[in-house]
């Protein structure tokens, strides 16, 4: 039994084909906005909403700046 974000990856790819939807993961992954990828498809920014929840997730990630990781690496003196 496939999940249900496998069943609406293949149903992309049935009505758009492969490359659009490497075309649509890359503009999720730019951060382009959802009314620009609406436009490009010619759906609705609620279609595209729906398929950036279905295709993957976004996360935050907090990075220490390097200055301040030499800092711990010299005994922070």
């Amino acid at each position: 039994m496939s999940s249900s974000r496998e069943r609406v990856a293949k149903n992309f790819v049935k009505r758009y084909g492969a490359t659009r939807l490497k075309r649509l993961l890359s503009a999720l992954e730019a951060g382009e906005s959802g009314q620009t990828i609406a436009d490009e498809f010619e759906v609705s920014r609620e279609r595209v909403r729906q398929w950036k929840n279905a295709f993957g997730q976004i996360f935050t990630m907090y990075q220490v700046y390097p200055d301040v990781q030499a800092v711990l690496a010299s005994d922070g003196s």
